[in-house]
């Protein structure tokens, strides 16, 4: 694993990959089934990995947190770079830094809390747990009103944000007031596209922000990866093609749950058996699960 501080020629050279985490059937984190799909991920040259929403870290039991950092730490590759999460609650951000202490990863994510939330103190806490920990964070910002822009440059001046996750979905990606002020007083190489493949090539060729993030590149890294590079490299047409290919497993987390259609999009195609949904999630309707394997196969199939 990688310990060294994360640059933003490393956000914009590989896919920020959200993976789900594995458990068995007794909802114990299975280490042999995240290492497969850690080592699937990095074989198809992604070399980040994001450790949220995806994971369910929200539901994550203290009891087992450190179990999920060494697991995650150690089945990656040397020059891998694991970003884990902490939070959403105040509390217990806090508190889990006792923990991380006992690691060398070079940020963490603080996962963002919906409501009883305000601007200051939203800023004000994560302000106290970069200071605690010592160490700048990476900042998620998923809800509008979370925390206005002038305030993210403020933490960013402050030196206590690595590099922000942007993932406020908008009907239009290229209308998006928020994003157009927050690249204005923020440095957009410090920030990623937080949604995946789909606004993906708006985001960097309209707001020039520096990376994005998905979960679908769990299912084909390799492909998700050659958008990237089509993107950098101005060929937005390739990059489309791309796209699309990725559209009707995203359509399927849209409608259904991210989270859920990810964590069995994984295990239908053998990458990984991701177990049981942990609670208070729940795994998919078998009608559901026929549809993704059926996204799933198809994606995995893609020539390109």
């Amino acid at each position: 694993m990688q310990t060294s501080p994360v640059t933003p020629e490393q956000l914009n050279s590989s896919v920020i990959a959200v993976p789900p985490l594995a458990r068995d059937a007794k909802l114990k984190i299975n280490r042999g089934e995240n290492g497969k799909i850690i080592r699937h991920i990095e074989a198809g040259g992604v070399a980040t990995l994001l450790y949220g929403g995806n994971a369910n870290f929200y539901h994550i039991a203290p009891s087992e947190y450190a179990e999920a950092l060494e697991i995650i730490s150690t089945e990656s590759a040397e020059n891998t770079l694991i970003v884990p999460s902490v939070g959403p609650a105040y509390g217990t951000m806090m508190d889990q830094i006792t923990t991380l202490r006992n690691f060398n990863f070079p940020t963490v994510m603080v996962l963002p809390m919906q409501g009883l939330t305000t601007d200051t103190g939203v800023a004000n806490g994560f302000r106290k747990f970069v200071e605690t920990l010592g160490q700048p964070a990476v900042l998620y910002i998923k809800f509008e009103g979370y925390l206005e822009p002038e305030t993210v440059a403020q933490l960013v001046n402050e030196g206590l944000v690595s590099w922000i996750k942007y993932a406020i979905v908008r009907n239009d990606p290229a209308k998006d007031d928020y994003l157009s002020r927050l690249v204005e007083v923020v440095d957009p190489r410090l920030i990623v596209s937080g949604i995946g493949e789909q606004p993906a090539i708006t985001h960097l060729t309209r707001f020039q922000i520096n990376g994005f993030t998905s979960g679908c590149v769990c299912i084909r890294p390799d492909l998700s990866q050659k958008m990237l590079t089509a993107i950098n490299n101005g060929q937005l047409d390739i990059a489309e093609t791309i796209r699309k290919t990725f559209h009707p497993l995203e359509n399927l987390r849209n409608e259904i749950n991210p989270i859920r259609v990810l964590h069995e999009a994984v295990a239908s195609t053998g990458i990984g058996m991701t177990g049981p949904a942990l609670p208070l999630m729940s795994s998919l309707d078998p009608s559901d699960a026929v549809r993704v394997k059926k996204c799933t196969e198809e994606l995995s199939k893609s020539d390109f």
